[in-house]
């Protein structure tokens, strides 16, 4: 890398390290003024401004009409979300630990993240053979049971959720919209998704809701399981169990 790229490589980092100093300092300071904010991060004004109006047009600070500045409704909506999905992570834990010893099977909890289902916490027992899930993995949410997720959104985000090309895993994946519209109703009414199949051959999973404060769907909480040992007692037991585990996560964040 050549003197130029590292000098380029450097400033971009120090520019959002400075970004970054400016919501902060908005954060702790609401209805402060750009001369307060550059002699609180030892910047130049005319930086500073670059920034603030860069953050005004993405929604994380607003400008008041006498010249002064607080955070933005995206900031806003940023800091719920995080203090929400570290209460849910601690909450849910040992939820999950509970409900995995019970049935010896791996259990998950998933949110919605950038148009996907994404693993935040997780158990697996101690049996050789076993459903392996990993903190971080994503999954589409038109296959499985993390459809559950997909059901109970709004109709118009739902729509614009879902892609225009629905890719096939098996041949028990939904491809077409109208199929996957039709049991995404199906699941709302039922307050549960089985999904036999759909991803992997071998693999059965169970997902139910998890409800935040207000009453919207902020997880799912789910049971998967190899196919050969998951008779339809099971999953019927799965479903109960999992509606028990998912109601103390919610009345766990003030539902």
């Amino acid at each position: 890398m050549n003197d130029e790229r590292k000098q380029e490589k450097i400033s971009t980092v120090q520019a959002v390290d400075v970004c970054i100093d400016v919501l902060l300092d908005v954060a702790k300071n609401p209805d402060c003024r750009l001369a307060d904010i550059a002699r609180d991060i030892g910047e130049t004004k005319p930086r500073i401004l670059r920034m603030l109006r860069t953050m005004e047009r993405r929604g994380l600070v607003r400008k008041s009409s006498s010249g002064t500045y607080r955070l933005g409704n995206t900031a806003i909506v940023l800091g719920t979300a995080a203090s929400t999905q570290v209460d849910l992570v601690r909450i849910a834990n040992p939820i999950l630990e509970e409900l995995g010893q019970k049935v010896n099977e791996t259990t998950q909890l998933r949110i919605i993240d950038n148009g996907e289902s994404l693993c935040i916490a997780k158990f697996e027992p101690t049996r050789d053979l076993r459903v392996h899930s990993m903190i971080g993995r994503r999954r589409p949410l038109h296959a499985g049971s993390y459809k559950v997720l997909l059901a109970y959104l709004p109709p118009q985000v739902q729509a614009q959720m879902i892609p225009d090309k629905l890719e096939r895993f098996t041949a028990r994946t939904i491809t077409t919209r109208a199929r996957l519209e039709a049991e995404l109703k199906r699941v709302r009414e039922a307050g549960h998704c089985v999904s036999r199949g759909e991803v992997s051959d071998q693999l059965v999973s169970v997902s139910v809701p998890v409800l935040a404060f207000d009453g919207s769907v902020i997880a799912a909480v789910n049971i998967a399981a190899p196919a050969f040992r998951t008779q339809d007692s099971d999953i019927q037991r799965y479903i109960a169990l999992l509606k028990n585990a998912a109601r103390k996560i919610s009345e766990g964040l003030g539902w």
